[in-house]
C-alpha cells in the first residue's frame, strides 16, 4: 500500500493571544438567557510581527509559485498582443477584467451582481443594492492600482475609504481604522466561540505598519509575498468593515508595483471563488502557523486568472470585432467608433457618460449612440423619450457567462 506524503509546512511566526471577558449587550433580538450566556472569557489574536520574516519555501512550493506567477506576466503580455498596446480598447479591456475582479471578490462574501446590473449601476441607473457595493468594490480597486507605486497605511486608508463611501450605513467606517473589536463568526453579540478573533483596537496600527514594511520587500517570491500578506492582513482585519474587499484589492496592488502585472487586471479572486471553503481553510491555516495552504491557493488562483483571463480577453475581442463588422458603413471619423472601444468596460451607456468620459456634447453623444443603434451594435433598452439606455447584448453574455462559469466552480 503506497504511503501518503504529508506536504511539508510553511512556518509562520506564531500568533499570540489575550485574555479577555467580554460582556455582551442587550440588543433587543436576544432573550436574557442568550445575552447571559454570551457573556464570558476570550481570547483575541495578537499578530506577530512579520516585517523581517522570509519563509522557507519547499522546492516544489518555491517553482509552483514561480510558474503562477510567469503565467501572470504572460496574461499580462498576451492581453497587450492582442488588443495592441496603443489600442484604444486595451484600457477598456483592463477596466472590464477590473470589474470581473471586483465582482468576483464581492462573490466570495455573497454579493452577487449580474453584469447589466453593474454596468447599470456605473450610470446611477440600477435598482439593485448589491450592484451599488459592487461598484464600491471597483472603486477600491481602483484606488489600489493607482497607489501601487506608494503601498503605505495613507494608501491601504484610501482603498476602504472608497469601497465604504458608497455602501449605505458603513460611512462612519470609512478611511479609518478600527475603535473596537471585530471577530469572524456567526454571532453578531459576542466574540466567544468565533472563528477569528481580530486583535484588539489599540495594536492595529503598529500591526499595519508592520504590514506594509513586509510588502516593501524585494526578497523573495511575489506571488508567496502577496499571499502572506493577505492571510497577514485578513488576521488584522483592521477595518470595522470591508476587510475582506479591502484585502484582496490588496493583492492587486502589490501585484502591480512588483512589476508582474503592468497593462491589464488578472482575475485572482475569481480564482479564489472556485473554492471559497479551501480560501477561507487556508486563512486559517496561517493563522495556526502553517502559510502553504495560503500560497498554494493564491498559486492556483493565480494559474486559473491567467487562463480564463486570455479566454475573456478573447471573447470579448470577437465581440469588438463583430461590432466592427456592423459598422463598416459607418465613416471612418463618426463618433460611433471613437465609443466603439468603450463598450467593453461599459457595455449598458448613456448620453452622459459620452459626455463625462469622452468629452462628447449633446448632441454628438446622441448622434453617436443613433450610429450604433442603426448599425445593430447597440439596442435601445427603456422605450423612452428621455433618460435612454443602451445596451450591447454580446458583451453582456459574454460577462454574464464567465460569471456563471466561475460560480459552477
Amino acid at each position: 500500500m503506497e504511503r501518503m506524503v504529508t506536504p511539508l509546512p510553511v512556518a509562520v511566526p506564531a500568533m499570540g493571544y489575550e485574555e479577555h471577558v467580554w460582556q455582551a449587550e442587550p440588543d433587543g433580538l436576544h432573550g436574557r438567557a442568550r445575552v447571559a450566556a454570551a457573556s464570558g472569557p476570550y481570547r483575541s489574536t495578537v499578530t506577530p510581527p512579520i516585517a523581517d520574516y522570509t519563509p522557507s519555501l519547499p522546492t516544489g512550493l518555491a517553482a509552483d509559485a514561480e510558474d503562477a506567477t510567469t503565467a501572470l506576466v504572460r496574461f499580462d503580455t498576451y492581453a497587450r498582443s492582442v488588443l495592441g498596446a496603443d489600442s484604444p480598447t486595451l484600457g477598456p479591456m483592463s477596466s472590464i477584467l477590473l470589474r470581473t475582479e471586483s465582482t468576483s471578490s464581492s462573490q466570495i462574501e455573497n454579493l452577487t451582481v449580474g453584469a447589466r446590473q453593474l454596468a447599470l449601476a456605473e450610470i446611477d441607473q440600477s435598482s439593485s443594492q448589491n450592484a451599488e457595493v459592487v461598484v464600491a468594490n471597483v472603486r477600491a480597486m481602483e484606488a489600489a492600482l493607482d497607489l501601487a507605486d506608494r503601498l503605505d497605511s495613507d494608501a491601504i486608508l484610501t482603498m476602504q475609504r472608497e469601497l465604504l463611501e458608497a455602501q449605505s450605513g458603513s460611512q462612519e467606517h470609512a478611511g479609518r481604522y478600527r475603535d473596537g473589536l471585530v471577530w469572524v463568526g456567526s454571532s453578531g453579540i459576542t466574540p466567544r466561540g468565533a472563528s477569528h478573533i481580530a486583535p484588539q483596537a489599540e495594536h492595529v496600527p503598529a500591526a499595519m505598519h508592520d504590514l506594509v514594511a513586509f510588502m516593501r520587500r524585494d526578497d523573495m517570491p511575489v506571488l508567496v509575498q502577496a499571499a502572506i500578506a493577505h492571510a497577514q492582513f485578513e488576521t488584522i482585519h483592521p477595518f470595522a468593515d470591508g476587510n475582506g474587499r479591502t484585502g484582496r484589492a490588496l493583492v492587486h496592488a502589490l501585484l502591480k508595483s512588483k512589476g508582474v502585472l503592468t497593462s491589464t487586471t488578472a482575475p485572482v479572486s475569481a480564482g479564489l471563488l472556485r473554492d471559497t471553503e479551501g480560501y477561507f481553510r487556508a486563512l486559517g491555516a496561517y493563522r495556526d502557523g502553517d502559510a502553504r495552504p495560503i500560497i498554494e491557493g493564491f498559486s492556483d488562483a493565480s494559474r486559473f486568472a491567467a487562463s480564463s483571463g486570455a479566454e475573456l480577453v478573447d471573447d470579448l475581442a470577437v465581440q469588438v470585432e463583430w461590432s466592427r463588422d456592423r459598422m463598416s458603413s459607418v465613416r471612418r471619423n463618426a463618433g460611433a467608433w471613437k465609443v466603439l472601444p468603450h463598450l467593453v468596460a461599459h457595455p449598458v451607456v448613456n448620453a452622459n457618460l459620452l459626455i463625462e468620459r469622452l468629452g462628447m456634447n449633446g448632441m454628438g453623444a446622441q448622434r453617436a449612440l443613433g450610429q450604433l443603434v442603426d448599425a445593430g451594435v447597440l439596442e435601445e433598452r427603456t422605450g423612452m423619450q428621455r433618460n435612454r439606455v443602451y445596451q450591447h447584448d454580446g458583451i453582456i453574455e459574454v460577462l454574464d457567462v464567465y460569471a456563471q462559469r466561475l460560480r459552477r466552480g
